[in-house]
């Protein structure tokens, strides 16, 4: 059975994304932040990671760098719903979600996701990476 690591700072997408994944009779196992996964990533072995780009501490990116150095072999889907929640926050120099996404796939990211996407979108992106 393959096993996957949900690194997410929120509990509800962590969660959900579990659920979810277990029904399609995956391990998986969640991290809260990247600190956390890569103590989790040295004790086991996992096939793939999906990781949030916007955490606190250590963001997505920061952690994409890492993995690739200490794990290049590791397979990883990166999601992100953008840094900016207040309308107030969206202006000509706001970061898009689509820029945190080229930064997660310039680093490394063998898929990337923008949040919210449907269970389906991010089955179709596991199958393959997961062969």
């Amino acid at each position: 059975m393959k096993r996957l690591l949900v690194i997410d700072d929120e509990p509800f997408v962590r969660d959900a994304l579990k659920r979810v994944l277990e029904e399609e009779e995956l391990r998986v196992d969640v991290a809260a932040d990247a600190e956390t996964a890569l103590v989790q990533l040295n004790r086991q072995h996992y096939d793939l990671v999906i990781v949030d780009i916007i955490m606190p501490g250590m963001d997505g990116v920061e952690l994409l760098r890492r993995l690739r150095a200490e794990f290049p072999a590791l397979r990883v889907i990166a999601i992100s719903g953008g840094g900016n929640f207040e309308l107030s926050g969206y202006g000509p120099d706001a970061v898009t979600t689509r820029a945190y996404l080229a930064a997660a796939a310039n680093v490394g990211a063998d898929a990337v996701l923008a949040k919210p996407f449907e269970t389906a979108e991010l089955e179709a992106l596991i199958r393959p990476l997961l062969k």
